[in-house]
Formats: structure tokens, C-alpha cells, sequence
């Protein structure tokens, strides 16, 4: 561990009756058995409850479509590594050798499966009165930034209900290449529907990523196109 646990606990503003339990929160399945596997599991329900009950309060005309899009842009692995980041999460995990050379400490998934393991930690030390609050507190500023003016579905959904209006087949998305190190990599995945002959290629640092953007540019052609 770079960095010690207390200097993290501190940052964020928690403190434990049991500090073991915070340790195996930063503690990848690379680095011991005794990980934060079980507690990133406990902690990703956790985190779905309070953030759907808060949306539930703020958002009481919303369907339950629309509150279950609207968790999921909060609730997400690159929404909770952005998090992670904001607070050096990164410095503080416990990483086997493997993962430390190939820079696990910046991955996603690894950074955001920690902060959920943070909030099982939490709540098996002191329980939900206390765990609540500091996830609202984290989540703050993502939830203000959130409206229903502003909300919209991502562009491979919106593609997709386009298609399906029209009673077409759906987009296709084909991974054209891959490149870059692990922890580094970049996707060019190219995107085609019945509607044009054209194809659009988007990129991104993951593959849904790219996807998103290939999708994102199909549907400004498509929009010119009718225009």
C-alpha cells in the first residue's frame, strides 16, 4: 500500500470501529485472499438502494424507466472510478505485484469495485444511519448536476429505438481494432444500420465506449438525412 489507510479514512471523512474491515476495502483479490471482493458485493447493493430512494424523492414524476436510467448514469463503473480519482483512491489500494506493473491502480474497474467495497466496509462497521448520509455526501454533486431537462438516453438506446420504430433490424457494431497497453488500451468499433449504406466508426477506451460514440455519429447522419 503506498499510502496509509488513516490518511485515506481522514480524507473522506469516515472513521472505523474495526480499521481491519478498511483495510480489506483497498485490498485487491491480486494482493491477498483476504480481499474486497464480499464487501464490493455488499457495497454495490448498498449504493443502488440510497442512490434509488434519494432519486425516488427528487424525481417524483419520473417512471420507473426513467429513474432506473437516471441511477444508472450515477451507478456506474466509470461514474465510480471518477469518484475514485477525485479522491486518489489509486494511492492508497493494495495490489498484487502483477497488477501494480501494469498499472492497476488506474484501472476502472478496479477503482470503482474499491470505493463500493468502502461503502460495504462502512456499513458493516456502523450500519446505514451512518453509511447513508456519507454516500449522499459523495454523490452530491453528481445528483445536483442531474434534471429532468437535461437527462437523455445514451446513443446506442436512442439508435435502437429508431431502428425498432421503423420495424428495422438493429445497428450493428463490429470491433475493428484494439490498441495500446492494458491500462491504456484504445477500441475502434464500426457501427451499420439497414437505413444507410454508410457506416460510422467511433472510438473510445473502452469498447461500450466506442460503440456509444459510433452510435452517437450514426444518428447525426440520420439526422441530416431526414432533414
Amino acid at each position: 500500500m503506498i499510502k496509509k489507510p488513516e490518511e485515506l479514512a481522514k480524507k473522506l471523512g469516515i472513521t472505523f470501529t474495526n480499521p481491519q474491515l478498511f483495510v480489506n476495502a483497498l485490498t485487491h483479490r491480486s494482493a491477498s485472499s483476504n480481499n474486497n471482493e464480499r464487501l464490493e458485493f455488499l457495497g454495490d447493493s448498498i449504493l443502488g438502494f440510497v442512490i434509488a430512494q434519494k432519486l425516488y424523492q427528487l424525481f417524483p414524476e419520473a417512471s420507473e424507466g426513467v429513474l432506473s436510467r437516471l441511477r444508472a448514469s450515477l451507478v456506474n463503473q466509470s461514474s465510480l472510478a471518477e469518484l475514485a480519482r477525485k479522491h486518489k483512491l489509486g494511492d492508497y489500494l493494495l495490489l498484487g505485484s502483477g497488477e501494480l506493473k501494469s498499472g492497476g491502480f488506474r484501472r476502472d474497474s478496479i477503482l470503482s469495485d474499491a470505493l463500493e467495497a468502502i461503502i460495504g466496509a462502512l456499513y458493516n462497521d456502523q450500519g446505514i444511519t451512518v453509511c447513508q448520509p456519507w454516500i449522499l455526501q459523495l454523490f452530491e454533486e453528481k445528483l445536483a448536476d442531474l434534471s429532468m431537462n437535461n437527462w437523455q438516453k445514451d446513443p446506442k438506446t436512442q439508435l435502437q429505438e429508431l431502428m425498432q420504430s421503423r420495424k428495422m433490424e438493429l445497428p450493428e457494431y463490429t470491433l475493428m481494432t484494439m490498441s495500446g497497453l492494458a491500462h491504456e488500451q484504445t477500441f475502434r468499433v464500426k457501427c451499420t444500420t439497414p437505413l444507410l449504406a454508410e457506416s460510422c466508426v467511433g472510438t473510445g477506451n473502452s469498447r461500450k465506449k466506442a460503440e456509444q460514440s459510433a452510435a452517437e455519429l450514426m444518428l447525426e447522419l440520420l439526422t441530416k438525412d431526414t432533414k
